[in-house]
Order: C-alpha cells, then sequence, then structure tokens
C-alpha cells in the first residue's frame, strides 16, 4: 500500500478531523509531505477541509465510474451499449469523432473522469473536475436533413431534463436552447457537432457536460454565482451511474418519437420545460444586442421571440442572458 492509499485509510476511517502530525508518523513523512499529499488527492476529487491545530477531515470521496455496469444495464439498446472510459482526455468530442470516422455505430459513448479541454458553446471552455461529473460524448446516426439539425439539440436538452428530474427529484428547467438550470444557476451544458454529405447527417457527436458530484470548492466565486451541482442543490452525492443510464433511455424513447411523429411531440415537452417562455430576457447575436419576449419553438427548432413593438421575430442563434423579473 502506497502513501497515497495509506492517507486515504487514514481519512476515510473517521470523521474526525486527523492532525498532521499523528498522518506525519502513521506515514513517516514529512508535514510539508503530508500536504503535498493531501493536494494531491484534492486534484483526484477528493475534498479535505484542514484547520489549524486541529488537522485534516475527509468532506466527500469520489468513486470510479463503473462504465462496466452501465454497459450491462444497456446492452440492446439503441444508447449506451458501449462505453469507451478514459480517466482523462483532452476531449471526448475528439475521441467520439474519430471513432464515428471509422464507422463506429449510433450508441456510442465515450466518458472519461476529467476533460483536460472540454468544450462548451461559442468556444467556451467547460470546466470538469476530476471523477464529479459526467463527461460523456455520444454517437447519433439520425436520419434528419442538416437544416433539421437544431431539432436534435432540443431533443437532447428534452431527455437531459427528464433524466435529472428521475434520478434527483429536482425540478431543473431549460433555458434556450439547451442550457439546463436549477434556481438560476446552470447544471449541464450540451454541444452537437455534426458531419454531413449532400444535405444529409452522416453523424452528430452529442457532448453532454453535468455538474454531478462537485462541490462549492470547485468553483471559483465568479463561476459560483452562475453554476452549480446536482450534489449542492439535492443535499447529497449522486450516482454518475444510474443517471447516465436515465439519460441513455430517455435519448432512446425520445428518439423512438421523433422517428415515428417528428419534433412536433418533441417541441411540446421542450416548451413544458421551458424556463424564458413568456418572460422578458436579453439577446445576443453576433450584430446585436436587445430584449423580447420568448413565444415558441418553430419547426425548425428556432425561437420566435415578441420585440418591444409587439411584431414578432424568428431568432435562430443567440445567447440567451437573464430573465428579467
Amino acid at each position: 500500500m502506497n502513501n497515497n492509499e495509506r492517507l486515504i485509510q487514514l481519512l476515510t476511517a473517521s470523521d474526525q478531523f486527523i492532525s498532521g502530525e499523528k498522518i506525519s508518523e502513521e506515514l513517516g513523512i514529512s508535514r510539508t509531505a503530508v500536504w503535498k499529499q493531501i493536494k494531491k488527492l484534492e486534484a483526484q476529487g477528493y475534498e479535505i477541509e484542514a484547520i489549524t491545530k486541529q488537522g485534516y477531515r475527509l468532506l466527500y470521496a469520489p468513486s470510479p465510474f463503473q462504465a462496466d455496469k452501465v454497459e450491462q444495464v444497456l446492452a440492446g439498446h439503441r444508447f449506451g451499449h458501449t462505453i469507451h472510459y478514459y480517466d482523462a482526455v483532452s476531449s471526448t468530442q475528439t475521441i467520439a469523432r474519430e471513432l464515428a470516422e471509422q464507422g463506429g455505430k449510433e450508441g456510442i459513448v465515450v466518458l472519461a473522469e476529467q476533460q483536460l479541454q472540454g468544450k462548451g458553446r461559442m468556444g467556451r471552455n467547460w470546466h470538469s473536475p476530476y471523477a464529479k461529473g459526467v463527461w460523456m460524448s455520444i454517437i447519433l446516426r439520425p436520419a434528419t436533413p442538416i437544416q433539421l439539425a437544431p431539432q436534435l439539440t432540443l431533443l437532447a436538452a428534452v431527455a437531459l431534463t427528464r433524466a435529472i428530474r428521475t434520478v434527483t427529484a429536482l425540478e431543473v428547467g431549460i433555458k434556450w436552447p439547451n442550457d439546463i438550470l436549477h434556481q438560476g444557476k446552470k447544471l449541464s451544458g450540451i454541444l452537437l457537432e455534426s458531419a454531413a454529405e449532400e444535405q444529409q447527417l452522416r453523424y452528430v457527436i452529442a457532448g453532454l457536460g453535468i455538474d454531478v458530484n462537485l462541490g462549492e470548492k470547485d468553483y471559483d466565486q465568479e463561476l459560483l454565482q452562475k453554476a452549480t451541482s446536482l450534489r449542492i442543490e439535492s443535499g447529497k452525492p449522486q450516482q454518475r451511474e444510474k443517471l447516465v443510464e436515465a439519460i441513455m433511455l430517455e435519448l432512446e424513447a425520445l428518439f423512438n418519437l421523433y422517428d415515428q411523429k417528428g419534433f412536433q411531440p418533441i417541441a411540446e415537452l421542450w416548451e413544458s420545460y421551458a424556463l424564458s417562455l413568456g418572460k422578458r430576457i436579453s439577446l445576443t447575436t453576433p450584430q446585436e444586442q436587445f430584449e423580447a419576449v420568448p413565444l415558441r419553438l418553430t419547426a425548425a427548432g428556432s425561437i420566435v421571440v415578441r420585440m418591444d413593438d409587439g411584431s414578432e421575430r424568428e431568432i435562430y442563434s443567440a445567447e440567451m442572458g437573464e430573465i428579467k423579473q
């Protein structure tokens, strides 16, 4: 047993503080070396409280994602039947895209404990600390014309919302087009990237980033004002495996509905979870910033808003700001 494992054993053996001196004696290392070991554990997702003259106390211990058990549950299903699991990657999107180009089957999932260069919408970085979230990408191969690709983003948002509600009982909602929020704070984001040929989608890579078991210390003060995790909001750690299973099953059910009846029932579900319909919000496009009231989705997946002069305007791409009170 190495020092890392022995330190974990010491910290998990009691819910009380353990002095740095006692840890130093047990491991046979200096107090400075103890501090360095603590920092290594924190980088691996452990949350450790440190108080002068009292020592260290374990607040939260992460557990590795059990990909094999999820594959067993989802065997024979459309999504999640195969999971490529990694400890750390630059981006799950990149790996999933490579697999898709090599002919990878629909429903293959790429999941990592940590992304070093995770991507969000508008080219933003996605904060993905080790073993505390669901950072994954899914290969989709829908029979959808390229002009209707935005519909798939909205479908994914509905699937994620329904899965989170099922697993956590939190009444999360959607901010257009696909951010999942609880009480005004963002829990998750979705990024869909596609490849097409002759106006038909060859494949779509659906990237999902979900803040599952992050603690407040995992966010800087600026980010903590607008982001949160399922653990923070529910008051308890959540099983990441159960969440992934629920997402895959919701995706399957919604894609079957989409294939049979088209986008309309998906749009109705999306609108039922929408947080901003009928409320004044700010919208930012590459050309301008303005305020309007979202009214409804269109068949293409864009959103219709009411302007101040009473006219209606269709928005295809914009950054939606906070809901005005």
